[in-house]
């Protein structure tokens, strides 16, 4: 685990196998900076002892562009040397004492593209330490397994940086000569590297003082640059929700005096969970009703609330490694998603929130799943680490997480979460661990009678297919439903074992009527639903006492991260839509639905049908809308047709220009068809009073913006020039984002003459708004593609005055919009849209190696595609992997990739 890196670019494949113990704990750490973007000056005074549990062996510290001035020993020089990048030092004093280690660096943080460990943000100074940038501030056991506690002290400028912030409590401030000042801060808490930080700058809070049910009190405060203040009241309101939450539902209270978040422009990922300075992108902190969207609130929420309850869920308890990186992550995504539906007060808007989080599983984790680039949710290996920040590790791990506590009930979970931290608070730890004190906690329980089986979710990758097929015996009164599990071969797994599946499971009648369900070993029949536990290759279940033949409903709330096999005919499909009690599985079957018309007209020979939908879809789809029960939410759900890339995924041969067609047909054909009652959606849902994020008044401007996108789409083909004016008004009188952006969005997407005024109007309204001006580019980008004129509009949007490529929010908008969510517009015949993709990989590699790698997955896929896409996808990757100092972030996914 120690030798990370060759010195000159070769890489090393790191795997869990080959763990072993750190030879050298480190107790404590003094850190001091004298903070200044060309040259930062790092006093870094650690105390260590040996493990002797380890073999004696050199200290080797990792660091990277460093520029090392001093290295003492107990306050003494000392020999030491450099391999690759790292530092060795050999002669070090005998035995268990504890010894002192004094090493002097400087860095240039204002020369840091990469923007890991510390850099320069618009004039603040900034840190990313997860999960190997710690290494780029100081040499360090840069490893989560090593814990430590904190001192540190920051000076600098105090007119240029009058904000100086690291992680826990305040301790000491004051004034330096030369216009300087220092700032002291302590962590009560012992950490691994990662969790370190430091901003400085000039910066402005709103702060809130809070009580918790221990009666403690808590500062928290929400840093952000002067002029955004505005913008922070639902990031604070979300933070106290957080805080409230962890401690009602699992008795985990705030553990420091205070608790700070810090926005930034310029940030690689979502948010970062340093302990009690916890540094966020801007996207996920800035919010008013005038800037941002109903998505972007629900965002900041979630994301809030991630990050918080890591304090717990990866700060107080940690990582062994980062192979077990699922178990902080997979686990706070999973307390996130139950965090966000909680605070829904309807059983329906819990629903919508599950099914959202189901729909990003399915098209984005599975086709992971299936790819170049597929691991387990605890992986056996990497190159680089800063790859396998995935939706494995993440949502799917979170999906293992939810199966838990499916196996054991909530308030079993809860204990299993106590048992956790009782057993292993302020240590680092495996993913067996955590498993292990949930099984413990519910000796009776199945998780706990399965648990080396059920384990295979951490160690197999690959989605299961679960196949269902039902026989009713009419003479016996018994219906049987066999299910039968199977998972395809993956990366270094060609055979799989069977996992554990809990299936939750209800019938349906003729009518649709909710059927009692018994076995026939049941004492008695039980209503609603069940949850039975698969384990087998193929098992068998016969109810009895079933007077005709029902319909079942598999899976309900999305039990289990699996593709569910199940000959539906069409009738049982609209039967369940109309009558299933489960909402996810009625959102399921007009998704099953819409899924077969699409795939009936993409393989149908010849031209693409201008009407792929039948009599009977837009029948259901047009009581959907009108339902007078219906959530608007979930009706703007289930009326959306699944994805391009989600078709795509269940072709063996992908043709991405007829998904494409036959999609917008399909999009067209229900403009037409449900024009009333589009007019009608549209009226009934529009004003919705004062604005508020809440899930009835975001469900009813989706539905709202949904439908005038479809009256602009039915007004493309007919010319009738009422409904793009309605939008293009509606777009100038807007009171919120959401319903402005809904309005240009229904302009763009429709491709009205409209369009590009509306989008020029909009520029100059949010020139100065630089999360509203990345939506502006993004729609652009992800616009639908008519005759190849995305990649110009692309093109030129790159040489745009706003468009920054170095700035990762930004560059995401325009690039990643076209190449990873833009399938029509990016898979050309003439392979242009391959050619743009290699030229940005190789441009962003250049200076920010860990964006190029997530642009770099965009052609995961490219086996599946049909000539000629698919020689030229493999001619780009190729022309990629040909680059003689690629990074290895981006070289272990083109390799993987071009892998047969």
């Amino acid at each position: 685990m120690s030798l990370l890196r060759e010195a000159n670019g070769p890489t090393t494949v790191i795997r869990r196998e080959d763990y072993a113990a750190p030879a050298y704990w480190i107790d404590t750490v003094e850190l001091s900076f004298d903070l200044d973007p060309a040259k930062t000056r790092v006093l870094n005074k650690m105390r260590l002892r040996r493990n002797t549990d380890v073999a004696a062996q050199a200290l080797r510290l990792d660091g990277e562009e460093l520029n090392l001035a001093r290295v003492l020993v107990n306050g003494a020089g000392c020999s030491f040397k450099m391999e690759g990048h790292q530092l060795v030092l050999e002669n070090l004093p005998e035995g268990d004492a504890p010894f002192d280690l004094e090493i002097f660096t400087t860095c240039e943080p204002d020369k840091n593209t990469q923007l890991m460990g510390l850099y320069v943000s618009q004039g603040t100074f900034f840190t990313q330490c997860e999960a190997e940038g710690f290494r780029r501030i100081t040499y360090f056991l840069d490893r989560p397994d090593v814990m430590a506690s904190y001192t540190v002290t920051l000076r600098a400028d105090k007119k240029r940086y009058p904000v100086l912030l690291s992680n826990g409590n305040l301790v000491e401030e004051g004034v330096l000569p030369d216009g300087r000042h220092f700032a002291k801060w302590v962590d009560p808490h012992k950490k691994p590297c990662y969790l370190f930080a430091l901003v400085a700058g000039q910066l402005v809070a709103r702060e809130q003082r809070i009580v918790a049910r221990n009666g403690n009190e808590h500062l928290l405060q929400v840093y952000v640059r002067p002029g955004d203040m505005d913008k922070t009241e639902h990031a604070m309101n979300s933070l106290i929700a957080s805080v409230v939450w962890d401690e009602a539902r699992f008795g985990l209270p705030l553990d420091l005096e205070r608790f700070m978040i810090v926005a930034t422009a310029d940030f690689n990922m979502g948010a970062m969970e340093n302990k009690g300075l916890n540094i966020f992108n801007t996207k996920y902190v800035l919010a008013n009703s005038a800037t941002a969207t109903d998505t972007d609130f629900a965002n900041i929420e979630s994301v809030v609330g991630h990050e918080y309850f890591h304090n717990w869920t990866g700060n107080r308890i940690t990582c062994r490694d980062w192979f077990q990186l699922s178990l902080k992550e997979g686990l706070t995504v999973f307390r996130d998603q139950e965090f966000s539906m909680d605070l829904c007060a309807e059983a329906s808007a819990r629903a919508v929130k599950r099914i959202e989080d189901v729909r990003v599983l399915r098209t984005a984790q599975f086709p992971e799943d299936a790819g170049p680039m597929a691991h387990p949710v605890r992986p056996d290996s990497y190159v680089e680490i800063n790859n396998f920040y995935t939706v494995t590790i993440y949502e799917k791990g979170a999906e293992v997480v939810r199966m838990m506590q499916t196996l054991v009930g909530r308030a079993g979970f809860a204990a299993g979460m106590k048992l956790y931290f009782a057993r292993h608070d302020g240590q680092a730890v495996t993913c067996d661990d955590f498993a292990q004190a949930m099984a413990d906690a519910n000796p009776q329980s199945d998780l706990a009678r399965l648990l080396p089986q059920f384990k295979r979710w951490y160690s197999q990758a690959g989605t299961p297919h679960l196949h269902a097929e039902g026989v009713f015996d009419a003479a016996t009164r018994s219906y049987t439903l066999t299910l039968t599990q199977r998972c395809d071969p993956s990366p270094a797994q060609p055979a799989k074992q069977p996992f554990v599946i809990p299936v939750a499971l209800g019938l349906l009648d003729a009518n649709g009527t909710e059927l009692p369900l018994q076995l026939a070993h049941w004492g008695q029949p039980e209503a609603g639903t069940r949850t039975f536990v698969l384990t087998e290759a193929s098992e068998s279940f016969t109810f009895v006492n079933v007077d005709s033949e029902p319909v079942p409903s598999i899976l309900r709330g999305f039990s289990a991260p699996v593709v569910l096999e199940v000959d539906y005919t069409d009738a049982q499909l609209l039967g369940l839509l109309a009558f299933d009690t489960d909402a996810f599985n009625r959102w399921e079957a007009g998704q099953r639905l819409a899924l077969r018309l699409a795939l009936n007209a993409i393989r149908t020979q010849g031209p693409v049908p201008n009407a792929p939908l039948d009599a009977a879809y837009l029948a259901a789809m047009r009581a959907v809308l009108r339902h007078p029960a219906l959530d608007a939410a979930f009706k703007e759900l289930v009326l959306t047709l699944p994805s391009e890339s989600y078709i795509a995924e269940q072709l063996d041969v992908v043709d991405p220009q007829r998904i494409h067609a036959v999609r917008e047909a399909m999009r067209e054909q229900l403009a037409h068809g449900l024009h009333d009652d589009w007019v009608w959606a549209y009226e009934a849902h529009k004003d919705n009073g004062a604005y508020s994020p809440d899930p009835l008044g975001t469900g009813r401007r989706a539905l709202a913006g949904m439908a005038l996108t479809m009256l602009c789409l039915a007004a493309r083909s007919n010319g009738n020039p009422v409904w793009p004016g309605k939008a293009y008004q509606r777009f100038k009188d807007a009171g919120n984002m959401t319903d402005r952006f809904n309005a240009l969005s229904a302009l763009v997407v429709s491709g009205q003459p409209l369009a590009p005024d509306a989008l020029n109007r909009f520029h100059s309204m949010f020139r100065s708004e630089a999360l509203v001006i990345d939506k502006w580019f993004a729609l652009q980008a992800g616009a639908p593609d008519r005759s190849g004129n995305v990649l110009p509009a692309v093109r030129q949007l790159l040489v745009h005055p706003d468009f920054n490529l170095r700035n990762p929010n930004r560059a995401r908008s325009v690039i990643f919009s076209y190449c990873s969510a833009n399938p029509g517009g990016f898979h050309r015949a003439d392979a242009a849209g391959y050619v743009f993709w290699s030229e940005r990989v190789i441009e962003l590699d250049g200076f920010n190696p860990q964006v190029a790698a997530r642009l770099a997955r965009a052609l995961d896929r490219w086996k599946k595609l049909a000539e000629p896409y698919r020689s030229a996808a493999r001619e780009a990757i190729a022309r990629v992997a040909a680059k003689p100092d690629l990074s290895n972030d981006v070289r272990e996914v083109v390799t993987r990739s071009l892998a047969d």
